[in-house]
């Protein structure tokens, strides 16, 4: 799965759906405070755009993501 910062946020939850991984994902995201798995602008919203309204490193969050789904 690629992983970037700039797929929406609802894009990266169907690829982590399809892919077998939405567990690991959701997982990390709450984990860093990100609770925009119900968020309706979560279809819209760049996985940087996210970070950056709740002040996280998108890179680093990025890395996490990655180690997470392997």
């Amino acid at each position: 799965m690629n992983i970037s910062k700039d797929l929406t946020m609802g894009e990266l939850l169907r690829a982590a759906q399809d892919n077998g991984v939405y567990e690991a994902v959701v997982n990390v995201l709450l984990a860093a405070g990100m609770h925009c798995i119900g968020c309706p602008s979560h279809q819209f919203e760049t996985l940087e755009e996210a970070c950056y309204v709740h002040g996280i490193d998108s890179a680093d969050l990025v890395s996490k993501l990655e180690a997470a789904v392997g």
